[in-house]
């Protein structure tokens, strides 16, 4: 008798497509295309981008590296900006069928972008969630929450001197109307756009960053008031200020 493969394996296999047979899942019901809070601690209006500056893009993809040391330097409130519309800006549109930055299976876009601010000039302390049609934040908690970050992130203690921290939560059932099971696949294809186009955005605004898969899932839901089930962390980015002469 073989040996169980185990979940991956398993879930690799059955959200196959095939000629024959097409991967299905439950009835799942329809989910707006994007999220919003009633009644949040307070907004944070984000400065438009700046789009007529900047070094080459080929210059910054050969700079590109994943960066821990960073500086006690503040993030100014414009990058900040321009990291927010780097990765979840509006770029074509302006309805709930607006296109983004990044790619997005069937351009349904299930990952909701929340951030732990601790060191931006004139955005306070806190978790946010960006508010896609307003370019807005949207404060959740007030505080900093940095140490329980990096303790969320398996200890990794460079995430606590960040200057923020990205997270994104799938809304599963957004792309599942779609795509069923499959969905599964394409929230993490999905995630992992954001995450590198992220590091690129960083680059071109002289600051670091390091992409992170490795955390506590629950524990990290529930910094940001996620239920884990209708939607979940996949993904995080730490972006600071780089410490000077340090190499990673």
């Amino acid at each position: 008798m073989s040996a169980d493969p185990g979940i991956g394996p398993r879930f690799h296999e059955n959200t196959k497509y095939h000629r024959q047979r097409m991967p299905s899942g439950p009835g799942w019901a329809a989910v707006p295309p994007y999220k919003q809070y009633e009644n949040p601690l307070q907004y944070v209006e984000l400065p438009p981008l700046q789009r007529q500056e900047g070094p080459p893009l080929w210059e910054i993809i050969a700079r590109r590296r994943s960066r821990r040391r960073f500086a006690d330097t503040p993030i100014s409130l414009q990058q900040l900006a321009q990291l927010v519309g780097g990765v979840a800006g509006i770029t074509s549109g302006e309805t709930e069928d607006a296109f983004r930055a990044t790619a997005s299976a069937g351009a349904l876009y299930p990952n909701e972008t929340y951030l732990a601010v601790s060191n931006v000039t004139d955005c306070p302390a806190g978790i946010y969630h960006h508010e896609v049609l307003e370019n807005r934040l949207a404060m959740l908690a007030e505080g900093d929450f940095s140490a329980e970050i990096a303790q969320a992130c398996l200890g990794q203690r460079f995430m606590a001197a960040a200057g923020v921290v990205f997270a994104w939560g799938a809304v599963v059932a957004r792309c599942a109307q779609k795509y069923g099971d499959r969905a599964y696949r394409y929230v993490y294809l999905d995630a992992g756009h954001l995450g590198a186009q992220l590091q690129l955005a960083a680059e071109a605004l002289d600051l670091g960053s390091v992409n992170i898969g490795a955390f506590f899932d629950d524990e990290v839901n529930r910094l940001l008031g996620l239920d884990g089930i209708a939607e979940t962390v996949v993904y995080l980015t730490a972006v600071g200020t780089l410490l000077a002469g340090a190499e990673d």
